[in-house]
């Protein structure tokens, strides 16, 4: 197949891309570099199957000749973070909801044959029942949460209307290597491995008992290959480890002082995917343990050489915003 990965120079995008190359079929990439570097992508930069395209999915005159003769669509570009969404929704609206409707719309108009949005388990806000079903229902804290949805929502009516064959996968907490190492304060790893590199105490929010669906990158990016693969359409599905994991355990297994910080407003004290739909309908499940995922990271901790490193006063001003508007 000939695919199109938007954001493929990202953290999952890119192991995402390299895995299709490695199965045989063609990538292009479009990415404009706001958060991806094309440095995640030097393993591919050199095949024959690989273009890269520098382009904004804002733009749909960019965007809509890069469909040409494309048979997938794998669509991962998007704005992350929780603070950022909160101080400029307008750039989430239109990256994550507009960018997502132009992507849709150049993959109607091109007849590709498959598309899979990158969708978010941020958007079920603090669950009622864990493991948590498709069907809970969804209550978004925070704008990052709320276009994620959107996108999701756009790229399921879209298949109900068009016919185009869409599939959402709703991500939980995926980590791994080449995860985010700059700008906003944000995903755990990165904050930790950044303290560690440096020899700092890791800033753990609360008591550290709130726990996670850590869920391995390459496991990620092979359900989404599944999903490509598949004929289910129109539905969405978790993407889980089927297991969830204490911030205290991440801790033992990262080695090192603790010293903690205040709970945040509008975060689940866990998250959990029920995986059960993803099992039946493609047959996919989770391969790496946690363990051996933060492993992993620990062997290429010097990526993380020059990530900011965060302590609690600068943890404090970062997340102002966060406590000001969604605080009781």
């Amino acid at each position: 197949m000939k695919a199109l990965v938007t954001g493929g120079a990202g953290f999952i995008g890119s192991h995402l891309t390299e895995l299709l190359i490695a199965r045989g079929h063609e990538v292009v990439v479009v990415d404009n570099l706001t958060s991806g570097r094309i440095e995640n992508l030097r393993a591919v930069v050199g095949s024959s199957k690989f273009k890269f395209v520098d382009a904004d999915i804002r733009d749909s005159s960019a965007l809509l000749p890069c469909f040409e003769g494309i048979n997938w669509v794998f669509h991962l570009a998007g704005l992350a973070d929780i603070v950022p969404s909160i101080e400029m929704p307008a750039q989430y609206f239109s990256t994550n909801v507009t960018g997502t409707f132009n992507v849709l719309e150049a993959a109607r108009l091109s007849g590709v044959k498959r598309v899979v949005y990158a969708a978010s388990s941020s958007s079920y806000g603090i669950p009622d029942i864990y493991p948590t079903p498709e069907a809970t229902p969804i209550k978004p804290q925070y704008p990052y949460a709320l276009t994620k949805h959107m996108g999701e929502e756009l790229a399921l009516h879209w298949s109900a209307v068009y016919k185009l064959p869409t599939v959402s996968l709703r991500l939980f907490n995926v980590f791994g290597t080449r995860s985010r190492t700059s700008g906003a304060y944000g995903a755990v790893f990165g904050v930790f491995l950044a303290q560690k590199l440096n020899r700092r105490p890791f800033t753990v929010v609360g008591d550290g008992k709130q726990t996670r669906d850590f869920t391995y990158v390459s496991d990620v990016a092979d359900a989404f290959l599944c999903a490509a693969e598949s004929a289910v359409s129109g539905v969405a599905m978790n993407v889980g480890s089927g297991n969830h994991y204490s911030v205290n355990r991440l801790v033992e297994l990262l080695g090192g002082d603790v010293e903690f910080i205040p709970k945040r407003p509008g975060e689940p004290d866990c998250t959990f995917a029920d995986v059960g739909m993803i099992e039946k309908l493609l047959g996919w499940k989770a391969r790496v343990s946690f363990e051996e995922g933060v492993g992993r990271m620990l062997e290429r901790i010097e990526d993380w050489r020059d990530a900011p490193v965060w302590n609690p006063d600068t943890i404090d001003q970062a997340t102002a915003t966060w406590f000001r508007y969604l605080g009781e």
